[in-house]
């Protein structure tokens, strides 16, 4: 087994529950990690053995652009993507980061973190 990660990828997106928020729109910071058997490419040295990194990061700037109220609904359809999408993760965790928060005080990021296995 072993793990990718993809760290602090950098997104402007939607998400929110006030009209502001949805309109204007904010920065935000997604980490996600995947668990998968990477023995196979370890040896072939081949893309198609392993799990690519720059269909995760597609994945996650895709439904990063879908506007959603809650960031739990955005870290589970990232979530649901990568194992539908992706048959060598085994398991995946995912933060979303929603960066300066209008929650009326110096919050510098609230976050959420959600992991799914595969049935």
């Amino acid at each position: 087994m072993g793990t990718i990660k993809l760290d602090q990828v950098r997104l402007y997106a939607h998400h929110g529950c006030l009209s502001e928020e949805t309109t204007i729109g904010s920065d935000y910071l997604v980490d996600l990690s995947v668990s998968a058997d990477l023995t196979k490419s370890a040896g072939s040295d081949n893309l198609s053995d392993t799990v690519d990194y720059v269909l995760l990061n597609a994945i996650i700037a895709e439904e990063m652009a879908q506007p959603r109220k809650l960031l739990e609904t955005v870290a589970a359809s990232i979530l649901e993507r990568i194992l539908s999408s992706c048959s060598l993760v085994s398991s995946a965790w995912v933060s979303v980061s929603k960066l300066n928060p209008p929650i009326g005080g110096d919050v510098a990021a609230v976050t959420i973190e959600m992991v799914r296995e595969r049935k």
